[in-house]
């Protein structure tokens, strides 16, 4: 029998007494691409969403069209809590996609040590403000291409976002625990090889 998600996350433990660095992560990119399904599956804590219904006031500001069933929009940000080990905790910063929000990106990515870029295929156009914001800020990232069905490869999505050759791509479902901790993983991974160059 599957456990439910409430379930899930109440059989977690607490944040443990030996961590002592805390890493600020932020997931971005455009409106619907699934970046509360992200920060929901892979954090241990029940995470903080500031998801409100969409109303009249959205009509002719948010484009709806193409996230077909999507009631709900972040108007602040998601939050959640991933451990790496027994004294390092990723705190994760789920960004509003919709570009009336875009003003609060500036403060989540305060004190931020990296980010990952939720791409979906068939609106690709929406990633390069996020693309775009993480180069001004000079912030390392990753992209992730939340696979909703069959799309370009990789090398073409690399090649539409001009993504740089040292950016690591990689594909994800971001309602599977397993994939988004693979893209966390990857992130992590990307930010140590580029400390370890600063170095050496």
């Amino acid at each position: 029998m599957h456990s439910t998600t409430s379930d899930r996350l109440s059989s977690r433990t607490p944040l443990r007494e030996t961590a002592v660095d805390a890493l600020k992560i932020v997931v971005v990119g455009g409106f619907g691409v699934g970046k509360t399904t992200l920060v929901g599956s892979v954090s241990e804590i029940r995470p903080l969403s500031t998801e409100e219904v969409m109303t009249q006031a959205s009509v002719g500001v948010d484009d709806a069209s193409r996230v077909r069933g999507k009631s709900t929009t972040t108007v602040a940000f998601d939050f959640g809590r991933i451990t790496l080990d027994a004294s390092r905790v990723l705190y994760l910063f789920g960004a509003p996609g919709q570009q009336r929000f875009w003003f609060v990106w500036d403060q989540l990515f305060a004190g931020s040590l990296g980010a990952v870029v939720l791409v979906d295929t068939r609106r690709m156009e929406d990633s390069w403000y996020s693309i775009d914001r993480l180069e001004h800020h000079r912030m390392p990232f990753v992209v992730a291409v939340n696979r909703f069905t069959d799309g370009p490869s990789l090398e073409a999505v690399r090649e539409a976002l001009a993504l740089a050759p040292d950016v690591p791509l990689i594909d994800c479902d971001a309602r599977k625990r397993s994939s988004g901790k693979h893209v966390l993983i990857t992130l992590v991974e990307h930010l140590t090889r580029l400390h370890e160059g600063s170095t050496q």
